[in-house]
């Protein structure tokens, strides 16, 4: 299934649509929905513009996952023993745990 397929798919299972109810509000063909949520049609970026909105979603440019990542944490983890990889993770869980605290405070 391309990206684009995998995305109308998802934003029409979050609206609680089917691809009949999908293609009445978006104006497009039921047929057409099917072809571009298993890969077998790729739409234009207005088509797959009007799908989204039509699910009260849209499209925006966010980097993809991974490209840009510093990878040398995830080394310096691996490198490390098992039990000194455990007590990062504990010592990271605290500082989660601290930090939660203080937003719910600070919310409040």
């Amino acid at each position: 299934m391309s990206m684009a397929g995998r995305m109308v798919r998802y934003a029409r299972r979050r609206a609680g649509m089917t691809q009949r109810q999908l293609a009445a509000k978006a104006g497009i063909p039921q047929e057409t929905i099917a072809r571009i949520e298993t890969g077998r049609s790729d739409p234009r970026l207005m088509t797959l513009d009007r799908l989204l909105e039509a699910c009260e979603m849209g499209l925006e440019v966010m980097p993809r996952l991974g490209i840009g990542v510093d990878r040398t944490q995830f080394q310096r983890l691996l490198d490390m023993a098992p039990s000194d990889r455990l007590r990062v993770a504990i010592e990271d869980d605290r500082h989660m745990i601290e930090f939660w605290r203080d937003f719910k405070r600070a919310a409040e």
